[in-house]
């Protein structure tokens, strides 16, 4: 689980990214593509295309870290911003990474019970 302090600010990268994209790469399209430093602080996500799989990058002042979470079933909720990136919460986050749409706390997938 990623522990997000406070003040940090979240971002959700609009449309889709390149799931082949390693550290560098992501830290030039938050760049060039969002217009943000990497380096800030800043905790920037990015999806996939097919939706189950994101990537966070964060720069914690010490060093950069890439997360990865790939979903079993489901797809994580995306928005599809005009600007390229969409500001959340660190809550909202929680949600989104337990596959809930953060928007509207429900689980997108929900397990059949076991008996």
């Amino acid at each position: 689980m990623i522990v997000v302090p406070s003040g940090v600010r979240v971002w959700l990268a609009g449309g889709v990214t390149d799931m082949r994209c390693g550290m560098n790469s992501l830290a030039l399209k938050v760049q060039e593509g969002l217009g943000r430093d990497p380096h800030a602080g800043d905790l920037f996500v990015f999806r996939g295309r097919r939706g189950d799989l994101v990537k966070c990058l964060w720069h914690d002042g010490l060093g950069m870290s890439l997360y990865v979470k790939r979903l079993e079933k489901g797809r994580f909720v995306w928005p599809t911003p005009a600007d390229g990136a969409v500001a959340i919460s660190a809550a909202q986050l929680g949600y989104l990474l337990d596959a809930i749409d953060w928007r509207n706390p429900q689980h997108t997938f929900r397990p059949r019970s076991a008996g």
